[in-house]
């Protein structure tokens, strides 16, 4: 999630012949050769963006050329195929169709916006977000995520509004792979007091979806009832019960798991044994019990989480990591040591919520150093705290106030704009998303407050790649039961921070990933797919890096002030392979760039007459990828 926005592609590689296939616009190209003859798969980097008309769309100029063993050659061009804007009206929902980002209360009736008393109308969400692409008794779907809307019909910024998700059944061309909208509808999320904030997500291999709730309102906070929190918490409650007595921050901030019905309808449950923080993104590692977590914002923690049984993350034991930096170059290194934070179950930590348990209740607080008191400083607040947990009060800390509880227990909390996940099983790695080193992982002065992480700035951020390893022990010496537990973090691909503004407004290298956020990884392909959430290019791009040849390619280009989001490889599938993605927010502060190659007034007029600026996300794919089973290994 960038400040508040985010951009979409999706990639989409589709066929459906014993013979390879490669989908371009929809027609199939066909190649004479068995895809187990394939020896290696490239991407062609497109050009960045230079004129109004190609800033202003979602677009693809790459090419993937397949080498065969034989020594025969083959390219083939990607091409977007744009699938929904969430503006547009496919949900079906109570007897009428409203749009596809329109939140829904509990009563399952859509949002209105009133902010012009006499022109009410629905909200939509101009944020689409995470994808999985689940196929179930036959039938395809598409979940997505719909962050946040940026702004009201009056133009103010909107606080504590209920988030949504919504199922697309989707209809795929058995001879081009083409994917059509079926219908939609929203998921209900009343049996778990509705959905704050949903950023990344992922898909599990039992075809579930795990969502997010980021940015977790500050429970501390909410106890003063002037505060943004209670403001944020209460608003929420209002939206979506119709009640504001019903307010309470420790209702969100957790892990809900979407599962979809032969019959084609969803159930939720929220998992609150993994812990309460700013969850970016949930992703399980290849035992499916072993999950890390994203935990966005500045101040924030690395989490691990390592589940009772397989395929069940309703019990188990949670852990956060002390970084022990052994590098400030490229990017930056260090070893990771996991602190156990406590076992629990779903079903405990919600009964401690249920009884209203409030943060006074969990922890003693001081104005000033004191004894017994420690000095922390985290995302929940973004100040100093002297906290101290109160006797019998752990587990409430441990699943409650997961950051803060770390942090009085020695973990890291100095992570900045921690964002996607991705898991390359083959090579045992994981690679995470560090938006914008800077903040809070730069060396501190902080009295009493430890500091771990010491890099240099580097606004344009850095994407690291985590070493997965089994038997390794927490820091009480106690075994971890996990084969995928990270123990070495470095910097793998990192940002180039300009000295000053270029033509085009950017301010980090275009020819380098800028502020990396949406990762996913193709096993069949080695390659890794990086989504940028940045403001240091004025158009944010999709990124295809190959593990093996380390040649990273743009693939894709979204709309001016967009954010590419909604990343997501799909392999599994027989003859047919996507890469899903989606774009938020497109013209978000394009007043504040510099830009002189094009008319920038002229920029933001084409703005406003196509997509418009604020007003919509799309949901698209590429196609022209390979299909079928690749043998590259």
């Amino acid at each position: 999630m960038k400040k508040k926005v985010s951009i979409g592609l999706s990639l989409a590689i589709m066929a459906s012949s014993a013979i390879p296939a490669f989908a371009s616009s929809g027609q199939n190209h066909h190649f004479p050769h068995n895809h187990n003859q394939i020896k290696s798969i490239e991407f062609e980097s497109m050009k960045a963006p230079s004129t109004i008309e190609n800033m202003v769309k979602t677009y693809t100029d790459a090419k993937v050329k397949i080498t065969y063993k034989d020594g025969t050659v083959k390219e083939t061009p990607l091409t977007y195929n744009q699938l929904f804007l969430s503006k547009d009206k496919i949900v079906d929902n109570k007897g009428e169709k409203i749009p596809a980002g329109t939140p829904i209360d509990a009563k399952g009736n859509p949002i209105v916006d009133r902010s012009v008393p006499d022109k009410p109308s629905y909200y939509i969400s101009d944020a689409p977000d995470s994808n999985s692409f689940i196929t179930i008794a036959g039938k395809d779907y598409i979940i997505s995520h719909y962050e946040y809307d940026s702004m009201d019909n009056a133009g103010n910024e909107i606080k504590g509004l209920p988030a949504s998700m919504t199922l697309t059944q989707v209809d795929r061309d058995k001879k081009t792979g083409k994917l059509t909208v079926n219908h939609a509808k929203k998921i209900d999320f009343s049996n778990v007091n509705g959905l704050w904030t949903p950023c990344n997500g992922s898909t599990t291999d039992w075809g579930t979806h795990l969502g997010s709730e980021e940015y977790e309102p500050d429970a501390r906070a909410f106890e003063d009832s002037s505060s943004d929190s209670y403001r944020d918490v209460t608003n929420f409650a209002q939206h979506y019960f119709g009640d504001k007595s019903k307010a309470n921050p420790y209702f969100y901030g957790w892990i809900p798991e979407i599962s979809i019905h032969p019959n084609g309808n969803t159930s939720v449950v929220k998992h609150y044994s993994t812990g309460r923080f700013s969850h970016e993104i949930m992703q399980v590692m290849p035992d499916q019990k072993t999950a890390l977590f994203g935990d966005d914002g500045g101040n924030t923690m690395m989490f691990m989480y390592v589940a009772d049984q397989k395929r069940d993350f309703s019990a188990g034991t949670l852990y956060a990591a002390k970084f022990k930096q052994t590098s400030s170059d490229n990017g930056g290194a260090g070893d990771l040591q996991w602190i156990k934070l406590g076992h629990s179950t779903d079903k405990e930590v919600k009964k401690i919520i249920d009884k209203g348990t409030k943060f006074s209740d969990i922890f003693e607080t001081s104005a000033q150093p004191a004894p017994g008191f420690k000095a922390i400083k985290t995302a929940a607040s973004k100040k100093v705290e002297y906290l101290k947990v109160k006797p019998g009060m752990e587990k409430a800390a441990a699943f409650l106030e997961s950051r803060r509880y770390g942090a009085l227990l020695g973990a890291t909390s100095e992570f900045n704009k921690m964002e996607g996940i991705a898991v390359n099983k083959a090579g045992h790695k994981a690679y995470i998303a560090i938006s914008y080193e800077n903040g809070s992982m730069k060396k501190e002065d902080i009295s009493g407050v430890q500091d771990d992480i010491q890099m240099p700035v580097l606004d344009s951020g850095t994407t690291f790649e985590l070493d997965l390893n089994a038997g390794q022990r927490d820091h009480s010496s106690h075994s971890i039961n996990s084969r995928y537990a990270p123990s070495k973090m470095k910097g793998l691909l990192v940002g180039e921070d300009l000295p000053k503004s270029d033509a085009y407004g950017n301010t980090a290298n275009p020819d380098k990933i800028a502020n990396p956020d949406n990762l996913t990884f193709s096993n069949d392909m080695d390659t890794l797919f990086i989504g940028e959430d940045s403001s240091h290019h004025t158009n944010n791009f999709v990124w295809a890096y190959n593990v093996k040849t380390k040649k990273l390619s743009r693939i894709l280009s979204v709309p001016a002030g967009a954010e590419a989001t909604g990343l997501r490889a799909v392999d599994q599938l027989k003859n047919s392979r996507y890469l899903l993605s989606n774009f938020q927010h497109p013209g978000e502060d394009l007043d504040g760039k510099q830009i002189t190659a094009v008319d920038k007034e002229k920029l933001e007029d084409a703005m406003k007459k196509g997509i418009g600026i604020q007003e919509t996300g799309g949901v698209g794919y590429l196609s022209g990828l390979p299909s079928g089973d690749l043998k590259t290994k």
